[in-house]
């Protein structure tokens, strides 16, 4: 398959002509003539199998007349592989082109597909076989006779030049082919869809039993295993597992019941659409398959209508989308601005405290300005009213202030002397008061004890204790 997609292709962009290669021995390359064969008068539609096997037929000999004109003496052997390559590549090519006829031949002609085949394998054998033995033939031959066999050979195609295909016959067909290629894998596709929505729905039919499995397993073993057992015994009681199996198969008879009430339903609708289907056949109102393409038709206008609406809806989701992002964007810079704004009026608040706070310090300096103008006026008043006195006044004054304070000085070292006098004469006194206190306690001691020894002596009575 992707071989015969190359080989469309390649004959989609490349004219059809036959090949003639010729080597130079002084150059590497290769030198490629090009003839265009006369295009045949035919349309299309008088295309047929015998004109393509007569192309088929006629790339033998040119292969060989290409291999014949080559003088494989006069190369070395990286030229040689080089020719082997090309050669090989160009065979691929054609065997390609030879599958794609023949697959259209078989579509067109199906009669003539074993003949078509057998020509097909027969050209590519010979082919193949026929450049391995003119390089191996070509090492024993003379330049004389390849001369000769060219000339014959050139004299040969110019009396019979064979009648090709012309590109766009070729790619006519190629494109039938693509075609039909392509209507094969849309079927085959369409195919292998169907069985695997079939497995599918198996799959999700099995996976919704094994949930139901397993969700019977975890009740019974909710109900029956765990609180069904016996204590005395420590086995399940056959009671419960009895009642649990009776109350699953009347929940499974339910079951049926509904779905084959809705079987009925479906069957009653089913009836009454065929009787609707008879009654439009006896009046003649039965769609024909024109009405099925006309009903195709307006199903496809209605289904590009709704993709594009579908695509109107994405192209208006996705502004809807930048919108919303636009508007987070702006909601995102509102914030932003709202606490800027948040915090420049915090701001300025604080600098028109600021300014008010300066404002009264510039009244509080305004004012000691102008206090200390009213001083600095009446302090210049002074100085102007000031008379400086006379020099020898102001050394007699300084002089007299001199020897005042020698004065000073001298009285107060006597008034100091007079302090220590004084507080020695304290000291004195207070000696002289101490003695003279004691001197008069001891007086006054010895004359109470005269006054005592001077007084009667009372003796007590005898008869008071009697």
């Amino acid at each position: 398959m992707d071989t015969l997609q190359k080989s469309a292709l390649g004959l989609e962009s490349t004219p059809s002509i036959s090949l003639e290669v010729q080597l130079s021995p002084s150059t590497d390359s290769q030198q490629t003539i090009f003839s265009h064969p006369q295009p045949l008068p035919l349309s299309h539609s008088l295309i047929n199998a015998p004109l393509i096997q007569q192309n088929k037929q006629e790339k033998q000999p040119q292969t060989s007349s290409v291999t014949e004109e080559i003088d494989f003496e006069a190369y070395t052997d990286i030229e040689l592989q080089r020719l082997q390559t090309e050669l090989e590549r160009k065979m691929h090519f054609y065997e390609a082109e030879n599958i794609m006829f023949e697959s259209y031949l078989c579509r067109v002609t199906p009669q003539g597909k074993e003949d078509d085949k057998g020509d097909a394998n027969g050209s590519v054998r010979t082919g193949g076989a026929g450049t391995n033995i003119d390089n191996s033939d070509s090492q024993d031959r003379g330049k004389d006779t390849r001369r000769e066999k060219k000339k014959k050979n050139e004299k040969a195609k110019e009396a019979d030049r064979p009648l090709l295909l012309t590109s766009e016959q070729k790619s006519e067909i190629a494109t039938r082919e693509l075609e039909e290629l392509r209507d094969e894998i849309q079927h085959q596709q369409e195919e292998w869809g169907k069985v695997m929505d079939n497995y599918k729905a198996e799959i999700e039919e099995v996976e919704i039993r094994v949930s139901e499995i397993k969700k019977a397993m975890y009740e019974f073993r909710r109900d029956i295993v765990q609180q069904a057992v016996n204590q005395r015994t420590g086995k399940v009681m056959a009671e419960r597992v009895i009642r649990y199996f009776e109350d699953k198969i009347r929940g499974k008879d339910a079951t049926i019941e509904k779905v084959r009430l809705k079987n009925v339903t479906l069957k009653v609708q089913k009836n009454k659409l065929h009787l609707q289907l008879k009654q439009k056949e006896e009046m003649g109102e039965v769609l024909h398959a024109i009405d099925f393409d006309q009903l195709q038709i307006e199903n496809k206008q209605y289904l590009q209508k709704i993709d594009e609406r579908n695509s109107e809806l994405l192209k208006l989701k996705m502004t809807a989308g930048k919108t919303v992002q636009i508007l987070n964007y702006y909601r995102k810079k509102l914030q932003m601005l709202s606490s800027e704004s948040t915090r420049l009026r915090s701001e300025i608040e604080q600098r028109q405290d600021l300014l008010g706070k300066l404002n009264s310090e510039a009244q509080v300096v305004d004012n000691d300005r102008r206090k200390s103008e009213r001083l600095n006026g009446w302090i210049l008043k002074q100085l102007d009213d000031y008379k400086v006195p006379d020099v020898m006044d102001y050394v007699l004054v300084k002089a007299s202030q001199h020897d005042l304070n020698k004065k000073l000085k001298g009285w107060e070292r006597k008034v100091e002397i007079a302090a220590m006098q004084v507080q020695r004469m304290r000291k004195i006194w207070q000696q002289m008061s101490i003695e003279a206190e004691g001197n008069r306690q001891a007086r006054k001691f010895e004359s109470s004890r005269k006054h005592q020894s001077l007084q009667p002596l009372e003796l007590p009575k005898i008869g008071m204790y009697n």
